[in-house]
C-alpha cells in the first residue's frame, strides 16, 4: 500500500457515510492505506466548541436538511434523511470497527453498517443487527463480543484522544500527513494533494 489516511469518523454521521464510497474510490486510486479511527462525537464537539445536532439554531438543522438532499443526489445515493432509529448510541458499532481494526480492513463492515442505518431503517445500536451485519459482510460475528473487552474500550478512548490532539473536531476528517480534510465535501481537495504530491499545508507562524 502507499501512503496512510487516518480516518477519524463514527457510524452516527451521515457526512460520513455520504463519502464513504467515494474515500473507498481515492483509496484504491491512490493505493492508500485507510486507518479507520471511530471516535466519540459527543466526546469530542464540547472538547473541541461543537454543538450536538439538538442544541443548534435551528436555521442550522433546516440547512443541515437542505445540504442532506443536496450531496444526496450529488453522489447518487438512495438514503433516509430521518432514518429510524437515529440518533442511536453508536459506541458499540463503533467499537467494533476499533476491533477489526487492529487485525483486518474493515471497509466492508463499514459500508453495509452504513447501508444499514442510512437505507434500510435498522438499528446499528442493536446487538442482533450488529451480528446480521458482521455476517452480511462476511465476517465473524464474534468480533461483536470481541468489541466489549477493555482493550478495545480503551482504543476507542484513545482514538478521541488522538482525534483532539490532532485538531479535529467533526466526522468525517480525513488526516494526510498531519493535515486535516474536514467533511466529506473536502475529498476532492484530498484527492488533488494526493495527486500532486505536495507538502502539506500547516498554519503559517
Amino acid at each position: 500500500m502507499g501512503r496512510r489516511l487516518t480516518v477519524y469518523f463514527s457510524l452516527l454521521s451521515p457526512w460520513a457515510y455520504i463519502g464513504h464510497a467515494e474515500l473507498l474510490r481515492l483509496a484504491a486510486k491512490h493505493a492508500l492505506a485507510l486507518d479507520y479511527r471511530p471516535v466519540n462525537l459527543m466526546d469530542v464537539f464540547p472538547e473541541s466548541g461543537g454543538l450536538p445536532l439538538p442544541k443548534r439554531h435551528p436555521s442550522r438543522q433546516a440547512y443541515r436538511m437542505i445540504e442532506l438532499q443536496r450531496w444526496r443526489d450529488k453522489r447518487g445515493l438512495n438514503f433516509h434523511l430521518r432514518p429510524r432509529f437515529w440518533p442511536f448510541d453508536p459506541a458499540h458499532a463503533d467499537s467494533v470497527i476499533c476491533a477489526m481494526a487492529q487485525a483486518k480492513d474493515a471497509s466492508a463492515f463499514i459500508t453495509l453498517a452504513f447501508a444499514a442505518i442510512f437505507e434500510q431503517n435498522r438499528d446499528m445500536a442493536d446487538e442482533e443487527d450488529i451480528a446480521a451485519v458482521l455476517r452480511e459482510s462476511g465476517d465473524d460475528p464474534s468480533w461483536s463480543l470481541r468489541a466489549r473487552t477493555s482493550e478495545v474500550a480503551a482504543i476507542y478512548d484513545e482514538n478521541r484522544a488522538h482525534a483532539l490532539a490532532s485538531g479535529v473536531f467533526g466526522s468525517p476528517s480525513y488526516v494526510l500527513d498531519g493535515e486535516i480534510f474536514w467533511g466529506q465535501d473536502r475529498l476532492d481537495l484530498l484527492d488533488d494533494a494526493l495527486t500532486s504530491g505536495r507538502a502539506p499545508f500547516v498554519v503559517p507562524d
